[in-house]
């Protein structure tokens, strides 16, 4: 009998310290800082680390986004609602808040509107409305706008006035990435094929 108390006590001992070691390790979690979460939002790993932490920040991270108004967050916070991480799904308001941050001139919002009217994603399919929201993360030096808004102006969207910056832009454009650097090789040369010579010695002039 005294063997078993003696468990018990022991057993209720490690319990505790396992509970507060969790409550510790909970605590531990910090809100993102803005460059933290930009990179994270450039590796499209923003929802994954919501998820890893346990969905612990969701009113702060809300709070930033409805009542601070900063873009990062705005896109974080209506991403989260798009598609339901962490809390009730709701599309109609994620997508608004992705407006709320590409209003701002965040990079990351222009080109996932860009890339959701391009394919009809969330939203009726607009290529024409991809473009404009494409064309100024483009012009933000956001690498994956560039792209596809090179794919959008092969396809016939968009005008060819622009053909010169898209050129200019991939020209310039740096990645590690060899299946990335392949890509844009072929839209340069595509892009050649509907521009005028001196267009493309233009898009290849340096600038400072």
């Amino acid at each position: 009998m005294r063997n078993k108390i003696i468990y018990l006590a022991i057993a209720s001992l490690l319990s505790f310290f396992s509970i507060a070691s969790q409550a510790q390790e909970i605590k531990a979690v910090q809100l993102y800082s803005q460059d933290e979460l930009i990179n994270m939002i450039n590796e499209n790993s923003h929802l994954n680390r919501v998820v890893e932490d346990r969905c612990q920040l969701v009113q702060d991270i809300e709070a930033r986004a409805e009542v601070l108004r900063v873009p990062a967050y705005q896109f974080l916070w209506g991403d989260m609602l798009a598609w339901g991480v962490c809390v009730d799904e709701a599309p109609e308001r994620g997508v608004n808040l992705m407006r709320d941050a590409a209003d701002q001139g965040f990079p990351a919002a222009l080109e996932q509107l860009g890339r959701y009217y391009a394919k009809g994603t969330l939203v009726q399919q607009d290529r024409k409305r991809a473009v404009i929201y494409l064309r100024e993360a483009a012009a933000l030096k956001n690498l994956k706008a560039q792209m596809q808004l090179a794919e959008l102006f092969l396809d016939g969207y968009g005008s060819p006035y622009d053909y010169e910056d898209a050129y200019r832009w991939l020209y310039n454009a740096v990645t590690a990435d060899k299946q990335q650097h392949k890509k844009i090789a072929g839209y340069l040369s595509d892009l050649e094929e509907l521009m005028h010579p001196k267009a493309v010695r233009n898009a290849r002039r340096l600038t400072d």
